[in-house]
C-alpha cells in the first residue's frame, strides 16, 4: 500500500499533476476488427484467436471488460504508468482512486460518486454491429451493475477507411409494438429473426456524433468510433443473425437475472419505448461539435475547442486542437481523462504524442490523465510541429 502511494505520487510530481496512462487492450469475439486502432499489423490477435481480435481500446477505464469465462481479471482496466529513472512500474487507475481519489477527483466527486464514474474507448470494427440495447439502472442493478448511457464521436483522423457499412439503426420504427419485437425474439433459432425491418439506419458522418440513452436498441455502423460512456459493461443483443454470423441467445441475456432469461415480457420491458419510437430521434440524439467560446477568439489565439459529447448527467468530452507551432492554456473544472489523436507537443510537464503503430504492450506517450488541482489551475499545451495541428480528445465524468 505504502509503496503503491509513493509510486503515485512520483508519477504526479513527474507531470505536475498529470500522469500516464498505459494502452488498455480489449477484444471481442463477436467483432471483426477495423484495423483503425494503429495497432501492428501481426498484432490484433496477441491474446489468440480464441479471445477474438483486439477492435476496442479503453481510456480512463476503473471497469472490468465483461468477456465471459477466461477473461483476465483485469481485462478493460487502465493503468498508470510510472517511470524514475531505469524504474518502470504500472499501478491500477482504480486502485489509485480508491487510494488518493480526493487528490485525484476531489471530494465532492468521491462524496457523491464514489470513484471515477466514466471511462471511454475506440470502437473499431469492420463491420456492423447486432441490434442491442445497453440497461437502465433498475435493470442493471439486479445483476449487480450500473445502467450505462453512451455517445458517439466519429474522428477524422482515425476514420482513413469506413469500413463495411458505415451506417447505424437507431430505435424502432414509429408504430412499432411490443408484439413486433417479441416475434423476433421468439424467431431467434429461424435465420434471420428480422429485428432490422422494425428500425432504420442512418448514414454516419465524421466529425459528428449521436447520444445513446439506456434502453435504446441500436446497430452500430463501421466508422471508428470514440465512446465515452459510463462505468458499466452492461448488455443485450436482439439481433440473433449479423451478416450470416450467429450470435448466440447467451448475448441477450447475459445481464439478465437467472429467473428471468426465459421471460419474454422481461426481456421487452428492458427497452425504453419512448425513446425508441421517438419520431424526432435525430434531432434529439445527433449532436454536431458546439464551440467552448466564440470561434474568432479561439483562433485568434491559436487553438479551437468543441464540445463534442454533450447533455449526459454521467460524462461530456471535448476536442481540443492546438495549431502548427502555438499553446495554449486550457482550464477545466474537474479532472479528466485525454487521448491525442494528431500530431506531438507538450502538454504541462510531458511530451505527447499520436504514434503511427504501436505493438502489444508498448507504452506510448498519446494517453493522460490530469488530477482536479491541475484542471483547474490549467495547463500549457504546446504544439511543437511546424506544420500539423495537435488534436486531443478529453473525456470528463459527472459534474464536470
Amino acid at each position: 500500500m505504502d509503496n503503491q502511494r509513493k509510486l503515485i505520487k512520483t508519477a504526479m510530481d513527474k507531470g505536475n499533476g498529470v500522469f500516464r496512462l498505459f494502452p488498455t487492450w480489449v477484444p471481442r469475439t463477436f467483432c471483426v476488427p477495423g484495423k483503425r486502432l494503429k495497432l501492428h499489423p501481426d498484432d490484433y490477435y496477441s491474446l489468440g484467436a480464441h479471445r477474438g481480435g483486439i477492435d476496442e481500446r479503453w481510456f480512463a477505464s476503473t471497469v472490468n471488460a465483461d468477456n465471459g469465462p477466461g477473461t483476465p481479471e483485469d481485462e478493460g482496466l487502465s493503468y498508470i504508468f510510472i517511470e524514475d529513472g531505469s524504474q518502470k512500474e504500472k499501478v491500477l487507475l482504480k486502485e489509485t482512486i480508491e487510494l488518493m481519489g480526493e487528490t485525484i477527483l476531489g471530494k465532492k466527486v468521491m462524496d457523491k460518486h464514489g470513484g471515477w464514474a466514466m471511462f471511454s474507448k475506440y470502437f473499431d470494427n469492420m463491420q456492423p454491429l447486432f441490434h442491442h440495447l445497453h440497461q437502465d439502472d433498475e435493470g442493471a442493478a439486479l445483476v449487480g451493475s450500473k445502467g450505462k448511457p453512451e455517445a458517439y464521436y466519429f474522428p477524422r483522423q482515425l476514420n482513413n477507411h469506413s469500413g463495411w457499412f458505415p451506417l447505424t439503426f437507431f430505435g424502432l420504427n414509429p408504430g412499432t409494438t411490443k408484439d413486433d419485437v417479441k416475434r423476433c425474439l421468439l424467431d431467434w433459432d429461424k435465420g434471420d429473426n428480422g429485428i432490422l425491418y422494425l428500425s432504420r439506419a442512418y448514414k454516419l458522418k465524421p466529425g459528428t456524433g449521436w447520444d445513446v440513452p439506456p434502453g435504446v436498441l441500436h446497430a452500430p455502423g463501421s466508422l471508428l468510433t470514440y465512446e465515452p460512456q459510463r462505468a458499466s459493461d452492461v448488455f443485450a443483443v436482439f439481433q440473433n443473425l449479423v451478416w450470416e454470423q450467429v450470435m448466440p441467445r447467451e448475448l441477450l441475456v447475459k445481464d439478465v437475472p437467472p429467473e428471468h432469461k426465459n421471460d419474454l415480457d422481461y426481456l421487452i420491458g428492458l427497452i425504453d419505448w419512448d425513446l425508441n419510437l421517438d419520431p424526432d430521434f435525430y434531432n434529439s440524439r445527433f449532436h454536431e461539435p458546439k464551440p467552448v467560446k466564440p470561434l474568432k477568439e479561439m483562433k485568434e489565439s491559436g487553438y479551437e475547442e468543441y464540445w463534442i459529447v454533450y447533455g449526459s448527467e454521467y460524462f461530456s468530452a471535448k476536442e481540443l486542437t492546438v495549431y502548427p507551432g502555438r499553446s495554449v492554456k486550457i482550464k477545466e473544472d474537474a479532472a479528466y481523462g485525454l487521448i491525442a489523436i494528431q500530431g506531438h507537443g507538450k502538454f504541462g510537464a510531458l511530451d505527447i504524442e499520436s504514434p503511427d503503430l504501436i505493438r502489444f504492450g508498448q507504452m506510448t506517450d498519446d494517453e493522460l490523465f490530469v488530477t482536479v488541482s491541475t484542471a483547474r489551475d490549467g495547463v500549457e499545451v504546446r504544439n511543437d510541429s511546424a506544420v500539423e495541428d495537435l488534436v486531443i480528445l478529453k473525456h470528463f465524468g459527472p459534474d464536470a
